[in-house]
C-alpha cells in the first residue's frame, strides 16, 4: 500500500437534500487486495484511487450493509427476473474504458436525470478512467452485459478474497423492462456461492434516499457499527 493523499472535506451531501456530508478520503497509488478487504470491511468505498467514507458528526444515516450471499436463497419473483434475461452474455475482466463505456455511461445518467432528478453528470474517457479503470490492480474488474454483440450494461466490482464489493452499475434504459440492476446484483449473489465468497458488500444504505433504499429488500443482510479504525475490529449485525 503507497499512499499519495489522505484529507477530510466536507461538501453537499450526495443522498439527502439539504444535507452537507463530510468524507475521509485516502489517494492510493498501490492498493493489494488484503488492504482493499480491511478497508471494505469498515465501510470504506473505491472508486479508483480513491477510497472514501462518510464521518458526519451527529447523523448515522449512511449504513454500510453487506448481503450473506451462501445463505441468500432467490425468491420466485427473483427466479423470473434471471428466466427472463437468459438470452445476456456477460464478459468477466479487469474494467476498461472504450467508446462504448462512455456512450453508455453517458446515456444512462441524461436517463437518471429526467427520472429521479439526479445531476446530469455527463463523462469523457479521461474522467471515466480515474473514477473506474484506475486502481483496479489484480482485484478490479468489470462486468460486461451483452445482447448479442450490444453493450446494455456494465458492473464494476472489487472481487476480494471473502466476498463481492459493488461499486457501480450502469445500464442502457431502452432495457428496462429487463431489470438489470436487479439481475447484476443476482449474478454477483450466484458468483459468490460459485466460488465460495461469503459477502456481497453492497455499500451504504440510506432510507430516505430512493437510489439507495432498495438494498434493504435482500436478507439475510447484516449492518457495519460505527466507522471501526484499520486496527480495531469490524462488527456487523
Amino acid at each position: 500500500m503507497k499512499l499519495l493523499k489522505e484529507c477530510t472535506l466536507t461538501d453537499k451531501c450526495s443522498y439527502l437534500q439539504n444535507k452537507e456530508q463530510t468524507a475521509h478520503y485516502k489517494i492510493l497509488s498501490e492498493c493489494s487486495s488484503a488492504y482493499c478487504m480491511t478497508l471494505t470491511q469498515r465501510g470504506w468505498r473505491r472508486f479508483g484511487k480513491m477510497f472514501f467514507r462518510p464521518i458526519c458528526e451527529g447523523c448515522s444515516e449512511c449504513q454500510s450493509v453487506k448481503i450473506d450471499a451462501q445463505n441468500y436463497n432467490f425468491s420466485k419473483s427473483e427466479r423470473r427476473i434471471i428466466r427472463k434475461n437468459s438470452h445476456i452474455k456477460t464478459v468477466l475482466q479487469h474494467p476498461t474504458v472504450t467508446q462504448k463505456h462512455i456512450d453508455l455511461f453517458n446515456k444512462y445518467h441524461r436517463y437518471m436525470h429526467q427520472k429521479k432528478g439526479w445531476d446530469n453528470n455527463q463523462t469523457d474517457a479521461k474522467n471515466y478512467y480515474t473514477s473506474f479503470v484506475s486502481g483496479h490492480d489484480s482485484f478490479g474488474h468489470e462486468v460486461l452485459y451483452y445482447d448479442q454483440d450490444k453493450l446494455i450494461g456494465v458492473d464494476l466490482i472489487d472481487i476480494l478474497d471473502n466476498g463481492i464489493s459493488s461499486i457501480y452499475f450502469y445500464y442502457d434504459p431502452e432495457y428496462k423492462n429487463l431489470s438489470l440492476g436487479k439481475y447484476s446484483l443476482y449474478r454477483q449473489i450466484a458468483f459468490a456461492k460459485i466460488y465460495d465468497k461469503k459477502w456481497i458488500y453492497l455499500g451504504y444504505y440510506v432510507k430516505e434516499c430512493e437510489s439507495l433504499s432498495y438494498k434493504s429488500q435482500f436478507k439475510p443482510y447484516l449492518t457495519l457499527q460505527g466507522r471501526p479504525l484499520e486496527e480495531q475490529e469490524d462488527i456487523w449485525d
